[in-house]
This record gives C-alpha cells, sequence and structure tokens, in this order.
C-alpha cells in the first residue's frame, strides 16, 4: 500500500483496563475499516526496458514486448548492426525475459532495466 496515513484522534492509558494488545486490536480493526471505505486498487511496479538487439530481431522484440503488456517507448540506432529498443512494461511479465531474450536472439540480445514508477493493475490481470 502506498500513500496511508493514519491520525489517532483520542486515545488513553489506563493501567487497569489498558494492555497493549486491546491497542493493537483497535488499530487492526480501525485498519480494516479504513481499506475497505478507501475502495483500494491492486498496483504493480513498471520497469523501463533499454534493449540492445541486431537489426533482425527488432520485429520479434517488439511483438513479445507487446504480448507481456509492455510500451514502446522508442527505438536508436547503434553501431555494428543493433537497435537499441526502449520500453515500459510490468515487473510481473517479464520475469523469465533475459533467458527468453536469449532465444530470440541466438544469445545476441543484452537490456538493462530501471524502476519507473506504479501502476494501477488492469482489469482482467487483478481478477486473476
Amino acid at each position: 500500500m502506498i500513500g496511508v496515513k493514519a491520525t489517532l484522534f483520542f486515545g488513553k492509558y489506563h493501567p487497569v483496563d489498558s494492555k497493549e494488545v486491546a491497542f493493537k486490536s483497535a488499530a487492526r480493526l480501525a485498519y480494516k475499516a479504513a481499506c475497505v471505505q478507501a475502495s483500494p486498487a491492486l498496483i504493480e511496479p513498471i520497469y523501463r526496458y533499454d534493449i540492445l538487439v541486431p537489426n533482425d530481431n527488432v520485429g520479434d522484440i517488439i511483438g513479445d514486448l507487446n504480448r507481456r503488456r509492455g510500451r514502446m517507448l522508442g527505438m536508436n540506432p547503434v553501431d555494428g548492426g543493433l537497435t537499441e529498443v526502449v520500453a515500459e512494461a510490468p515487473l510481473a511479465e517479464m520475469t523469465k525475459y533475459a533467458t527468453d531474450l536469449l532465444a530470440m536472439t541466438q544469445a545476441r540480445g543484452s537490456f538493462k532495466s530501471e524502476f519507473v514508477r506504479y501502476e494501477d493493475v488492469p482489469g482482467d490481470k487483478a481478477d486473476e
């Protein structure tokens, strides 16, 4: 969860009636009630990928990124018959990307990734 703020307006400790477990239980119940009222949404980390591949494999890489819910940001030609494909994609879709990239490019492709932000998970994926 992100952006959660809690404010305690009133609380009093009494040596006879107050126990730590009572305060923890009250906090847990208030937290659950607030979460239901807030209509929470499932979020996922989005990463930026800089993928370096031979020019012959660019189409395969773009198609694969589209299947992984990726968004193309651009392509940059690089010396030596290579192209840098820049994209963003959810981390959940990219867990085995290193192996898949090596297979698609006959071990000639490489990539680096960097966290960018969180986004809401689409409804159909959230249901899964």
